[in-house]
């Protein structure tokens, strides 16, 4: 458009008869403090927007999701950027194919949708190590994480300048869809209550935001949350359910923003669900009437989640609440758009409410995603992960230490990694074999036959054995998913203890890793004749139906 104007200007000079006003008003979002409300481009304006994150969907179907929020009423997306997966190891970036973010964002411009960016560096959204990238650990072990800790600052500071500069066009005020831009997250929810770090975050945004979007915290609805979350200069933000008084809620975001716009961050639609627990529920008639409480008091809002999606490979983070709670790959959350991208009765009971406050779309039809009818698929033995075969394609070369090593000290993000030891003396039968520190569940083997297992969650971390001198020790162990919320982030992986054998510290250990994010190695034949007790790999086979192609390519 800049060219353009320029070629109008010139023009102009020749031809008098071309007025001026061909020349477009600066695009604006910001705050009308004195009407609490938000202007976009001089115009009273309220968001409702809902929460998906685009590397919980396959990028095929991003188009089709962002266009069911739009159909329900919402004029915003709102997404994390999750570093770790932007920044898988230390300088290298990467943002295409799946985690391509500004194509994201340009199919929600296109979709007639305003974007809400949630850069971090910290994210929570129950992914591995709230999003941050597990290789902080190995740089600095001691690394204070969300602090203005140096050698935490360098990387994050680094990142945060790729990213924001990666998107700087796309920014409200440049021409694109991104309205506002969030600092760090619910950062009142941790310790260190660090405000240089939150300033320096908000200013390396703030160098490349300029006006072009509004900076804005968000926080739990509660003085004790904000007093540490809100930053200077930041727009504070709220975030709270179903069970909270909307006007108490909105009484906390006033303690610290006395004027400006009302608004809920993070409004939940659903729940997160652990392993071992029943899938959590949210009430569809709380959600409205709570809904209909808000936007009555011109209040904006986003839902967390609106579509939640899928924990692709190793990425579900975990809580620690009294005891280690690992997350599922399923990221449904109980959301208004399923995990399979269907629209709920939630879906429809929410567009009525936002129908009474905002424009909805005319004749715009909603409709399940298409499903395959695939049967009973039939898993068959491959191979054992413990053959010698397997290790050589799968696992890392071997490393010799006298005590374990953690995930993070031999290089490994995920996956699973294997201890060995030869028992070098004579022990009572039967013996405690006991790993204080397991991270996170272990099968405990003697001489590759499976004896039981260890379980960080379930708080087992012993077990008697029956071995002799010359026995070997074996303990796999399976990240199930690093810490993403609280003070114990700095979540290291494997044997984070010594393990002991009747008291005594067992020692000389052959440690092996198996990262699993490559298994094109593995042998994919069947192997129906062999029989084995350990853990193993299985492959079962199904067809994808044409409906589910056509639907694909459609999109």
């Amino acid at each position: 458009m800049g060219v353009f104007r320029w070629y109008l200007f010139l023009f102009s000079l020749f031809h008098s008869s071309y007025a001026v006003s061909t020349i477009e008003a600066p695009r604006s979002f910001s705050i009308d403090y004195e009407n609490n409300q938000f202007l976009l481009n001089g115009n009273p304006f309220r968001y409702v927007s809902g929460s998906l994150h685009y590397f919980r969907v396959p990028r095929a179907y991003w188009r089709e999701h962002l266009r069911k929020l739009r159909a329900a009423g919402l004029n915003a997306v709102s997404t994390y950027v999750e570093w770790s997966q932007h920044e898988p190891s230390p300088g290298h970036f990467e943002f295409s194919g799946e985690l391509d973010l500004q194509h994201f964002i340009h199919l929600a411009q296109e979709e007639d949708l305003l974007v809400l960016l949630r850069p971090g560096p910290y994210i929570c959204a129950e992914r591995d190590m709230g999003g941050l990238p597990p290789w902080l650990l190995t740089v600095k072990p001691d690394i204070y994480l969300r602090t203005n800790d140096t050698t935490y600052m360098e990387y994050a500071e680094r990142y945060l300048n790729y990213l924001m500069s990666s998107v700087q066009t796309q920014l409200y005020g440049n021409g694109g869809p991104i309205i506002m831009v969030q600092i760090e997250n619910e950062y009142g929810s941790y310790k260190a209550c660090d405000s240089n770090y939150t300033a320096r975050l908000r200013d390396i945004v703030k160098n490349i935001v300029g006006n072009a979007a509004v900076l804005y915290t968000t926080d739990g609805a509660g003085s004790s949350y904000l007093r540490c979350g809100k930053i200077e200069g930041v727009y504070a933000t709220v975030d709270f359910g179903t069970g909270t008084d909307v006007d108490t809620a909105f009484l906390a975001q006033r303690m610290y923003e006395p004027r400006g716009p009302l608004i809920n961050s993070e409004f939940y639609a659903g729940w997160l669900t652990h392993w071992g627990e029943a899938l959590q529920r949210v009430d569809t008639d709380a959600i409205v009437k709570t809904l209909d409480a808000m936007l009555a008091r011109n209040a904006s809002v986003n839902f967390f989640v609106f579509h939640g999606g899928t924990n692709f490979g190793f990425l579900a983070g975990a809580n620690y609440m009294n005891s280690y709670q690992p997350q599922l790959t399923s990221y449904d959350f109980d959301a208004p758009i399923s995990e399979a991208g269907d629209p709920t009765n939630k879906y429809f009971a929410i567009k009525e409410v936002i129908g009474r406050y905002l424009p909805l779309l005319d004749n715009t039809e909603i409709t399940p995603a298409p499903k395959g009818n695939y049967s009973t698929v039939l898993l068959s033995p491959v191979a054992p992960l413990l053959d010698q075969n397997i290790r050589q394609k799968l696992g890392k070369e071997p490393l010799r230490s006298q005590f374990p090593l953690t995930f993070e000290e031999i290089g490994q993000r995920y996956g699973f990694v294997l201890y060995e030891t030869i028992l070098a003396w004579s022990v009572p039968d039967p013996a405690l074999f006991s790993i204080p520190g397991i991270s996170d569940r272990a099968i405990v083997l003697l001489d590759d036959v499976p004896k039981g297992i260890l379980s960080r969650s379930e708080k087992i971390t012993s077990m008697p054995l029956s071995v002799s001198e010359g026995t070997k020790i074996q303990v796999l162990v399976e990240n199930q998913g690093r810490i993403n919320y609280g003070s114990m982030i700095n979540d290291f992986k494997g044997l984070v203890t010594n393990a002991t054998l009747g008291g005594e510290v067992l020692e000389d250990w052959i440690i092996t890793g198996f990262p699993l994010h490559d298994i094109s190695r593995l042998s994919v034949s069947n192997n129906d004749n062999y029989t084995f007790q350990g853990p193993a790999f299985f492959q079962g086979t199904f067809t994808l139906p044409s409906l589910i192609l056509s639907h694909l390519i459609h999109f």
